[in-house]
């Protein structure tokens, strides 16, 4: 009896923290956004795969920088904020996957959270993911290394998204936009 209590204890809990991805959200008036953890196969639906697909698309990689990426990318991870309902988010989320994919970044080092945009709900998601992360614009891009914070891209890039992040990850000197704003501004 005490093995079944525990098995079902055990589910429940998994069942409650678990979040499930692609969640979607409809305004009052009609209009969709995606909320919470997403994976790219949330971008492959309507209305998101109209503007990614052609972003994504369109997109010319720089590939002398993909080499620096590809090498120095080894051993990071990456936390991607945005909002489907965003101008830049629609901008630059396809480059940031279409760049991940041509360094051939590995995905399952790649966390993507879609933030809210309601009214008291403004760059928050359902599981938190945000907290303590100074999400401020969207998209945020955070590159971590062993757990820790290297640099982050926050809106659009300074050069271009691939000098940008090979600035990062080699250390150099790098201060994104909106560095001196904090979240209650």
């Amino acid at each position: 009896m005490k093995s079944v209590l525990a098995t079902v204890l055990l589910i429940s809990s998994c069942m409650v923290f678990s979040q499930e991805f692609n969640q979607e959200v409809t305004l009052e008036n009609g209009k969709t956004f995606l909320l919470g953890k997403v994976n790219l196969d949330g971008f492959d639906s309507d209305p998101y795969k109209i503007w990614y697909q052609q972003g994504h698309k369109s997109y010319t990689v720089d590939e002398t920088l993909i080499k620096l990426i590809r090498k120095s990318l080894k051993g990071h991870q990456i936390k991607l904020f945005l909002g489907t309902w965003c101008g830049d988010s629609k901008r630059e989320v396809p480059r940031i996957i279409k760049i991940l994919e041509t360094a051939n970044f590995p995905m399952k080092n790649l966390e993507i959270v879609a933030l809210d945009r309601r009214e008291g709900l403004v760059k928050t998601s359902p599981g938190g993911e945000e907290k303590g992360l100074n999400i401020i614009k969207v998209p945020t891009l955070i590159l971590l290394k062993n757990g820790k914070e290297v640099n982050r891209i926050v809106e659009s890039p300074i050069e271009s998204l691939e000098e940008d992040m090979v600035q990062i990850i080699l250390g150099k000197p790098y201060t994104p936009n909106y560095a001196t704003l904090s979240k209650t501004e």
